[in-house]
């Protein structure tokens, strides 16, 4: 048991909502997690978790974490969620991400705007078994709270590198394959070598200059009268086709 609730100071306030900005996310080199699930998860992770904060004096936690139990009122005040949620975590963002060149999978993400997006996609890899996603500078960030909890977990397990696109395309040796209108049907695909899957922004597809690298575009035939599928949709079912 953690004892009464502590009131949290203003700038213990100030300094959590401040990360709802990227800017400070990246100058802090932290982010949140919030929810019991996600917590769970988070620490059956090696991120490196700070400090917990919670309305629920039963949460058990390992002894080296420091936990705090703090009013619904205050919880309130430092969640980035529309609902708080009864915890909420301090994690330090992972650094010097490398990404293995074995052959496996790879996601390539250009300019995927949306939050949901994004996390869904993260989701999606962690499901197939995809260990690390490559995401072109301008793609939303993988550390912002609605991503964060959309990806279920997935974020502490998929890699996620950000970086300049041509650079990485222009050095990999591996196949690139890339979801466009104009390419071979992806439920007839005769060859399914491992590579990397390239996927782009939501309203304007990949970009010319990315899709120069593209050896095998593929597309996902169209039936009904639908003007194009979301991105993390696509995504899905292109992986489930490649990977199974």
């Amino acid at each position: 048991m953690h004892g009464q609730s502590r009131k949290m100071t203003k700038n213990e306030i100030k300094y959590i909502q401040s990360l709802s900005d990227k800017k400070n996310r990246d100058t802090e080199k932290k982010f949140v997690v919030e929810g019991p699930k996600m917590v769970e998860e988070l620490l059956k992770s090696d991120f490196h978790v700070e400090k917990i904060w919670g309305t629920d004096e039963t949460f058990n936690t390992d002894s080296n974490i420091h936990f705090e139990k703090i009013s619904v009122a205050d919880m309130a005040r430092i969640s980035h969620l529309k609902t708080p949620s009864t915890l909420l975590a301090l994690v330090h963002k992972p650094e010097n991400i490398s990404l293995t060149n074995k052959d496996e999978w790879t996601i390539v993400l250009d300019g995927i705007q949306d939050p949901g997006n994004l996390g869904t996609i993260i989701r999606i890899a962690d499901w197939f078994g995809i260990a690390q996603i490559v995401a072109s500078l301008d793609t939303a960030d993988c550390f912002n709270s609605k991503v964060v909890q959309s990806t279920m977990g997935g974020i502490f397990r998929v890699k996620i590198l950000y970086t300049d696109l041509e650079e990485y395309l222009g050095t990999t040796k591996m196949p690139i394959y890339g979801a466009l209108l104009d390419g071979e049907n992806v439920f007839q695909l005769k060859e399914k070598k491992k590579g990397i899957l390239v996927i782009g922004n939501e309203s304007k597809g990949i970009r010319p200059n990315i899709q120069s690298f593209i050896q095998k575009p593929i597309t996902i035939p169209r039936i009904g009268q639908a003007e194009s599928l979301n991105a993390a949709v696509a995504t899905g079912i292109i992986v489930g086709q490649l990977t199974l």
